[in-house]
């Protein structure tokens, strides 16, 4: 089976003015993830919406890697007269577009190749403290991560390293549904290690982060 996930992910947030909100949400369904899906390269995609945090709208891009966006298949792509009255960076506010590389875990396996789009997500944005990056992703990876992904509704938790846009980090948590860190049994981890208050301290979550969005949309 051709893989789902790999280790380049796009992530779209945008607020549209709600007038605009039925014919943005065709446009994006019927014909912007269909085109861009057929991109080589271009694993998987679905559309979310904000739960907890925003921009309400989100679309998520599973890419081979971060090198897709640069291919012919991505740049020479016309956009359509639909695309150039409904496309984000036509009537959208709030934009927010960064492309990704995962650094955690250290490879796809193929159980996260063949993984499809999660119902929800929960996504941080953050940088650590400046002179305690290493350590803290050496926690983040080894400690925090694992802890979370033991919580019944956890599926996974990623991580990435921005290459194109801020802050320089992002966590992407796949739930089976949008209360999972609600739960008590996610509440627990929070401070299940001796190092986790001291830890979170040297990061800066950028506004907004963490968020929730819930699927909505997926061809």
């Amino acid at each position: 089976m051709p893989n789902k996930k790999g280790t380049g992910l796009l992530m779209v947030w945008v607020d549209v003015p709600p007038e605009l909100e039925d014919e943005f949400n065709r446009w994006y369904n019927e014909e912007h993830i269909p085109e861009l899906t057929a991109i080589p390269g271009v694993l998987n995609a679905a559309r979310y919406e904000a739960v907890k945090s925003g921009p309400k709208h989100l679309a998520c891009y599973e890419l081979e890697s971060p090198a897709v966006l640069d291919s012919p298949g991505w740049t020479g792509r016309i956009l359509s007269e639909w695309a150039q009255r409904m496309g984000p960076r036509i009537i959208g506010k709030n934009l927010i577009n960064p492309v990704y590389e995962m650094i955690h875990p250290e490879s796809v396996t193929d159980e996260i190749a063949q993984a499809d789009m999660a119902p929800a997500l929960q996504v941080g944005r953050m940088d650590p403290v400046e002179g305690h990056e290493e350590e803290w992703n050496r926690w983040y990876n080894e400690v925090y991560i694992p802890n979370y992904e033991k919580v019944p509704g956890c599926i996974r938790g990623r991580r990435w390293k921005c290459v194109r846009g801020t802050p320089s980090y992002a966590t992407v948590y796949e739930f089976e549904h949008e209360g999972v860190s609600d739960t008590p049994e996610w509440q627990e981890q929070q401070n299940i290690h001796p190092d986790n208050p001291r830890m979170r301290g040297l990061m800066v979550h950028a506004p907004g982060s963490p968020g929730i969005w819930k699927r909505t949309f997926q061809l």
